[in-house]
């Protein structure tokens, strides 16, 4: 009988003793990681039990197939929480350079922001809070001059004083804006500099009577073309949704139309004028199919964000 107890009692230990070797077996093949970082030692791109991403990763060519980095070439790097995106994440272009510096709480853009031309120099930056820009905001030529200085509001309309330059630098055009409107006199300039219009506004409609046009009191040698917002353009890979036409093989959008990206999400809403969108939005979405902005234009210039929804 002692006999029999002290079999059961050890074939018992060895049961739990191989349930807990396969729940071991189970819990490590059913995370992952790898080793990397400035060490190459240092846990990195770690998915928990439930595939969840957690902490430190680096997200190389591999991890993005079909893309134009090389297999083990950097494109986004930053930490995650629960598959979530948190703190400062940057992102870079396949030549090596930063595309943009963003700051995240709970997988969206909530902080300073900024993005860069490929050429390396910064295009725009400033506040993204509550899925808007806030506060003071900059937008940059290709060759590092400032093209708009504005202000946004909580709200984030155009607020305070407004300059856009020209290319070398020049003021072009100066003013106030009142929650996203044109307010009190808005000047012009030349390309040299001299003044030429003034126009005076009230809840953004001119006092026609009040147009004072100059002309530039020094020749002017250099002609500069007019200032213009970002360009947002149909992408070969955008799918058309109302009026378009074929010019020479490749789709011409004209007039009211909508745009949807691979996963039928609208990309762009607004009239266009030979591909460009001139009046309406475009929808900016991280690779992960979620929204993270909304762009509105104006005759084709960028004038800010929507808000939006969570």
């Amino acid at each position: 009988m002692a006999l029999i107890v002290k079999n059961h009692n050890a074939m018992k230990k060895i049961y739990f003793l191989f349930i807990f070797l396969v729940s071991q077996i189970i819990h490590s093949k059913s995370q992952s990681y790898e080793l990397g970082g400035i060490s190459g030692k240092d846990t990195i791109n770690k998915s928990d039990a439930l595939g969840k991403k957690q902490g430190k990763w680096i997200i190389k060519g591999k991890h993005k197939p079909g893309s134009c980095f090389s297999e083990e070439q950097k494109a986004e790097e930053g930490k995650y929480n629960d598959n979530k995106k948190i703190g400062k994440w940057l992102e870079y272009y396949c030549n090596g350079n930063l595309k943009n510096q963003l700051t995240f709480q709970n997988g969206r853009p909530d902080g300073y922001a900024i993005m860069y031309h490929e050429n390396g120099k910064i295009s725009e930056e400033g506040n993204w809070k509550n899925n808007r820009w806030t506060g003071p905001y900059k937008l940059y030529y290709e060759n590092g001059q400032p093209q708009h200085e504005f202000n946004f509001n909580a709200s984030g309309k155009r607020e305070g004083p407004v300059k856009y330059y020209y290319e070398d630098g020049q003021i072009a055009i100066e003013g106030t804006f009142v929650n996203g409107k044109e307010a009190g006199v808005i000047k012009e300039y030349h390309p040299n500099g001299d003044l030429k219009a003034e126009k005076t506004f009230n809840d953004g409609a001119v006092d026609v009577a009040s147009i004072k046009e100059y002309e530039p009191k020094k020749p002017i040698i250099k002609v500069v073309e007019k200032i213009e917002g970002p360009k947002a353009i149909v992408n070969a890979d955008e799918n058309v949704n109302g009026g378009g036409s074929k010019n020479r093989g490749a789709l011409i959008l004209n007039g009211q139309n909508t745009t949807y990206n691979k996963n039928k999400q609208i990309t762009k809403d607004g009239f266009f004028k030979d591909n460009r969108l001139m009046d309406g939005k475009q929808y900016i979405y991280d690779a992960n199919g979620i929204l993270q902005r909304i762009t509105v234009y104006k005759n084709g210039n960028y004038v800010g964000d929507a808000p939006v929804e969570n």
